[in-house]
């Protein structure tokens, strides 16, 4: 029964991943539709958004199907319940994907407002925390996991900074920009939010592994 169980959970595992793996690609598609200004690949990650919504609702039923058929106890209990938590915050970041696909078609018939440097920046940060946050899950890694939540202030920094730009250098100066830097600001806030995403993530996992509640307690990541 127990080894049946073991299987159980790993499956659950390898679901999580499937999970992280589609929404990781659709962060990095929607950026380079951006980069690229390509429609078709902005209407794919919209599209695929509905098999990401269905893979969420599978992962969640298993893991309630499991708490109600195993009554879990300790860690496999926390497992479970951070698999749900992740499960929804995947989902959510995907959908963040999706808005920045929208914004994308929204800049497809406008002259490009300036080079893109700092956005691409900060993409990188957020596909590097998801990745990070689901290998410290699978790793059972709070290292890794601290230094996840510990990189949400390098994202912060990068969006005031585009914001800053776009703001003072374009649209305070000359208000007609406002059509072609509203996207680019709705964009880096997405990216931000991607990554307030990822931390909860990695706050989960050490939870997870510890016991221990660091949500609103910078003091107990030291």
């Amino acid at each position: 029964m127990e080894r049946h169980f073991d299987e159980e959970l790993n499956e659950l595992r390898k679901e999580i991943l499937k999970m992280a793996v589609m929404t990781q690609e659709a962060i990095f598609k929607s950026i380079e539709a951006l980069k690229n200004r390509d429609n078709t690949q902005a209407k794919e990650v919209i599209d695929n958004d509905v098999k990401i919504d269905e893979l969420e609702l599978a992962i969640d039923e298993r893991c309630i199907d499991m708490i109600a058929r195993r009554q879990p106890m300790a860690k496999d209990l926390r497992f479970i319940a951070t698999g749900m938590k992740i499960n929804a915050e995947l989902e959510r970041i995907a959908d963040l994907a999706e808005d920045i696909s929208q914004c994308v078609l929204e800049l497809a018939d406008k002259p490009i407002l300036k080079p893109l440097i700092d956005i691409p920046k900060l993409s990188v940060v957020a596909q590097n925390m998801v990745r990070d946050a689901i290998d410290a899950f699978v790793k059972r890694d709070i290292g890794l996991a601290k230094k996840v939540v510990l990189s949400d202030s390098e994202a912060d920094k990068l969006r005031d900074l585009v914001q800053g730009e776009l703001i003072n250098d374009y649209m305070a100066k000359d208000p007609s920009t406002a059509t072609r830097a509203v996207p680019l600001l709705l964009i880096a806030r997405h990216l931000e939010r991607i990554c307030d995403h990822t931390t909860n993530i990695a706050e989960d996992v050490i939870y997870m592994v510890e016991g221990k509640v660091v949500k609103h307690h910078p003091e107990e990541l030291s």
